[in-house]
């Protein structure tokens, strides 16, 4: 039975309120650091802390505030895990660079990202400024690709470790109900959201087939969740054998491209 360590986000209880049972985590990503974008707060910086729970080193990316991302990887830390700070702009494509050359120099690989940064920028249509829709798409959409080409590039170089997982390595793309569901006066968000969506099943579709250069799974944000539960190698190869199944013909319905692996 794996080990398992406690939620470092879990909020502390009020007083006269009724306890909950902590949450636990397999420690089951030993061996596997992960970059997390947007990792100062929110829902990035409880996805940091879970991944480092479970036992992953973790890059905490960031852009603003750098205190706060320096106490999460402090959090990071006093659980036993490396981590490591880096201020980049996720839709810049050469401080995505430098920041995953980074990453890899300091933690020898990188098994896992998350796309999580994103912001926004609403306006009603007819006043919403090009200035506008261009950052929205920019940072929540362009910078998830810049990310996730990264990544796979970087899987690719390093390969298939067995021994840690079967496979080469994972994206987590940060998504909202928004993807599917319209939202008037946020047209760059939801735009953005849905090109997420398409982009994550494209990229699962077009790189799982690459057996020869390691096989990769890609999970999406169920939509309307701020959660992450932990990738495990179960899921690894429950995913890869659903996908493969499919022998090229995947039509992004396979567990990998829905992101349930």
């Amino acid at each position: 039975m794996p080990e398992t360590t406690t939620d470092p986000a879990a909020p502390a209880a009020a007083p006269g309120a009724r306890q909950r049972p902590a949450s636990r985590f397999p420690v089951v990503l030993e061996g596997q650091p992960a970059l997390v974008t947007g990792a100062n707060s929110g829902i990035g910086k409880a996805v940091a802390l879970g991944l480092a729970a479970s036992g992953a080193d973790v890059v905490v990316n960031y852009i603003v505030d750098s205190a706060a991302a320096e106490e999460v990887a402090h959090q990071i830390e006093a659980g036993g895990r490396r981590a490591l700070a880096i201020k980049a702009d996720v839709s810049r494509e050469d401080e995505v660079q430098a920041m995953f050359a980074t990453a890899v120099d300091h933690f020898g690989t990188l098994h896992i990202v998350v796309n999580n940064a994103g912001l926004q920028r609403d306006a009603p249509l007819l006043d919403m400024t090009i200035e506008q829709w261009n950052k929205v798409i920019a940072v929540n959409l362009t910078g998830q690709f810049l990310c996730a080409r990264e990544a796979v590039r970087e899987f690719k170089r390093r390969g298939v470790a067995p021994e840690i997982s079967v496979a080469a390595g994972k994206i987590v793309f940060m998504s909202s109900v928004h993807q599917e569901i319209p939202w008037a006066g946020h047209a760059n968000y939801a735009a953005s959201k849905g090109g997420v969506m398409q982009l994550m099943r494209s990229i699962a579709c077009g790189q799982g087939q690459r057996r020869g250069a390691g096989s990769h799974t890609y999970a999406n944000q169920p939509p309307g969740l701020g959660n992450l539960r932990s990738l495990s190698q179960a899921d690894d190869s429950r995913a890869l054998q659903t996908h493969w199944r499919t022998r090229g013909h995947c039509p992004g319905r396979c567990l990998a491209c829905l992101g349930y692996g």
